[in-house]
């Protein structure tokens, strides 16, 4: 009996055995699949950054598909997309009818700006039909993929544009129609200097041509034209027409993009010349980073007044700006740009009270909240200090203009848009006539040739 015990005892401790190998092997295999479950877990929370720094302390994963799959799209959103491409090739070539994975390694040839191979995996995806929502994403990185090959080879665009919308101020009017002037009294005002509102017809067009000349190296050239035609038989008075052409270079080497331009523009107000404006201008771009963007401009501008010579004058201006895109599904991008600019009469004889020195900071911001809508915001405001006085009001001029302006658009087809603007701005001014405010409201469909 006792060894019949005995063989018991042995028995159940070869089970035992048996049991805890295939335990510690299934934990091996458990703690083996741990590093890609985390990978894929900081990753769908939008932890990217995180997610490639624990991938790249688990160097023995690389080669197994699930891992390979979120670590790529990890290393592509926190900038890495040399390691991302890596990674996602291994997996395509196992699985390559998974379109996921065809698509952020299409969006990791895109980052590296291997254009020719991030467009035939963008097109391999789309001739599968995917849903809209990927669709329209595809449209949109084939759109920038067209605008990067027109560094290589002759390319050109253009637009239509066709809207209507209400202005309360289409004269940028004071708001009553009397004004206390110190060296007159009381003054009446023209009916053409007191806010008047109305609704408007909006007409656009425009164009340009890029033709590459060496490798880096392009040559620009463009027209446009905007209309701004009022309903009411008053009105008609304040239509306006912008015709602007331009033509330059623009230079790219590694991080930077330096451009040169000269441009022309004339605007009429009911068909006389007001203002013609010719301007030189330079400005540079460097990218720190995949998503931040840093620039310089410069300008010097001759503004001619036809009708009316006292204003005549020489513009100076020098900025700086910055550009952030933020690692969001809604694809945000931030702006932010400070000028500073000198307006010096040049009338016979010279008028000081026309000359101004003024600053201008400029805000603004866009995201796509769903497929084919894109939301923009910015604010805008500039300070004028006048270097002399008004003879007439017996004070130096000293104006703020600060504007709001927010849109929507929406891509009805890759070349039809339609888009909603809405403006808002006011004028401040210590004195009375230079004081207006204006809400426009407007929507314009966009037809684009490419």
């Amino acid at each position: 009996m006792r060894e019949t015990a005995s063989k018991g005892r042995r028995a159940v401790a070869r089970v035992a055995s048996v049991i805890a190998a295939i335990w510690l092997a299934a934990a091996g295999e458990v703690a083996r699949g741990a590093p890609a479950d985390e990978v894929r877990r900081l990753v769908e929370a939008g932890r990217s950054a995180e997610a490639y720094a624990l991938g790249r302390e688990h160097p023995q994963e690389f080669g197994k598909p699930e891992f390979d799959f979120y670590f790529g799209i990890a290393a592509i959103d926190a900038g890495h997309a040399g390691d991302g491409v890596l990674a996602l090739e291994r997996y395509v070539v196992q699985f390559p009818e998974n379109l996921r994975a065809r698509l952020e390694l299409a969006r990791g040839y895109f980052v590296l700006g291997e254009l020719v191979r991030a467009r035939e995996e963008f097109e391999a995806v789309a001739a599968k039909s995917p849903p809209p929502a990927v669709m329209a994403n595809i449209e949109r990185f084939l759109d920038a993929i067209r605008a990067q090959e027109s560094r290589y080879q002759t390319s050109a665009t253009a637009y239509l544009e066709v809207g209507a919308g209400l202005d309360s101020n289409v004269n940028s009017g004071v708001s009553g129609p009397t004004i206390h002037v110190p060296t007159l009294g009381a003054v009446q005002l023209a009916a053409a200097g007191v806010k008047t509102g109305d609704r408007f017809l909006h007409l656009g067009a425009g164009g340009q041509i890029s033709r590459p000349v060496a490798p880096g190296v392009a040559l620009l050239f463009g027209a446009s034209y905007e209309g701004k035609f009022h309903g009411n038989a008053f009105d008609r008075q304040f239509d306006l027409g912008l015709l602007a052409a331009w033509g330059g270079a623009s230079w790219i080497r590694d991080k930077d993009l330096v451009r040169g331009m000269l441009s022309y523009s004339t605007l009429e107000v009911q068909s006389d010349r007001l203002r013609n404006v010719a301007a030189l201008s330079g400005e540079w771009h460097r990218q720190l980073d995949e998503r931040n963007t840093v620039s310089g401009f410069a300008q010097y501008a001759v503004l001619d007044y036809p009708s009316q010579p006292v204003r005549d004058a020489d513009f100076y201006s020098l900025g700086v700006g910055w550009r952030r895109a933020i690692l969001h599904r809604l694809q945000p991008i931030v702006q932010v740009q400070a000028l500073v600019g000198r307006e010096t009469n040049d009338a016979a004889p010279v008028r000081r009270d026309l000359s101004r020195s003024l600053y201008t900071l400029r805000a603004s911001a866009s995201l796509v909240p769903a497929p084919r809508w894109a939301l923009s915001a910015g604010v805008n405001y500039t300070r004028s200090r006048y270097r002399e006085e008004d003879a007439l009001f017996l004070a130096r001029r000293r104006d703020g203009y600060a504007a709001l302006e927010v849109g929507a658009s929406y891509r009805l087809a890759r070349q039809l848009s339609v888009r909603a603007e809405y403006l808002r701005a006011e004028n401040r001014s210590n004195i009375a006539l230079y004081r207006y405010d204006r809400d426009l409201v407007a929507v314009k469909l966009r037809y684009e040739f490419q």
